[in-house]
């Protein structure tokens, strides 16, 4: 038997999974491991149905088993990402898959680390975790975001799961998605540049004067000018972002309250593109024009 299947036989035996959810709504969860009693033996057990969400298990005991059934068609979202609170303490997390549990983090680890991992088929998905034996509990929270994500990659890095190609231009054609469809449209220009060796990436410090769309508050008011905004993105170190001159079309992708750079052209390119597309009949979606 392998180790995986053994830990997860000798946690069956040793917690029986409960039947009956806890209380949680559709995407979010958030509980005590003080509800049952001290001797109880059973694993408290959450049912979530979004894409995207959070779990805080506070005074973490014996086990908790999350098991993620969003509303759309699980063919669909190929990975399932992770990111731990800063104040992770008390657990260890582990990928439930055919009948075995998989290690995926235990305490201790970096907190800014998002952790990714393939499902298989349309197998329903579950994160297993289990209190680290305590005398005191008291300070102890075990949380995390979630995220399932629609994408081919096997990679269990979230940067090669949810960056694909990045570094590259975008043609034409990618460029009139993107303003499409991406979580965040802003068009300013570069204010600084810094670089994070240990993670491999770039945070892009952006003044926006237009924020065309954005999933959430990622893009933020500046004090000062009326319309001003700021907000910093994220790349892959690899990419070489630089500070330079220019007013940019930022899009790209949100994760776990981060933005991601997707294309990146000057304005004025972009407008050059959608004025040729829409003139074409060919623009995939109205923007607006300045």
């Amino acid at each position: 038997m392998s180790s995986t299947a053994s830990d997860y036989a000798r946690l069956v035996c040793l917690f029986l999974v409960c039947s009956a959810t806890c209380a949680a709504d559709l995407c979010n969860w958030r509980g005590s491991g003080l509800v049952r009693e001290p001797h109880s033996r059973t694993v408290q057990q959450v049912r979530l149905r979004c894409t995207e969400g959070a779990v805080e298990w506070v005074y973490p005991s014996q086990a908790l088993r999350v098991v993620l059934e969003p509303n759309l068609s699980s063919t669909r979202h190929t990975s399932i990402c992770i990111k731990p609170f800063r104040s992770f303490r008390g657990a260890s997390v582990y990928i439930e898959r055919a009948g075995e549990l998989n290690l995926l983090m235990t305490e201790g680890g970096r907190p800014e680390q998002v952790h990714c991992f393939r499902t298989q088929g349309r197998q329903t998905p579950a994160i297993f975790l289990q209190a680290s034996p305590q005398r005191d509990i008291s300070r102890r929270t075990v949380g995390f975001r979630y995220e399932l994500l629609c994408n081919q990659s096997t990679s269990p890095d979230f940067r090669d799961t949810v960056l694909q190609a990045v570094c590259r231009p975008c043609n034409d054609t990618e460029l009139l998605l993107a303003v499409c469809s991406s979580d965040f449209v802003v068009r300013g220009f570069i204010r600084n540049v810094s670089h994070d060796s240990e993670r491999q990436t770039s945070l892009v410090y952006v003044s926006a004067g237009r924020v065309y769309r954005q999933r959430s508050g990622v893009f933020e008011r500046e004090m000062g000018p009326p319309g001003a905004w700021w907000g910093h993105i994220r790349t892959l170190l690899r990419c070489q972002a630089r500070a330079g001159p220019g007013d940019f079309l930022f899009t790209g992708t949100e994760h776990f309250g981060e933005a991601w750079l997707g294309c990146a052209p000057r304005y004025k390119d972009f407008l050059s593109v959608y004025q040729a597309a829409r003139q074409a009949r060919q623009n995939p979606c109205e923007f607006p024009l300045d």
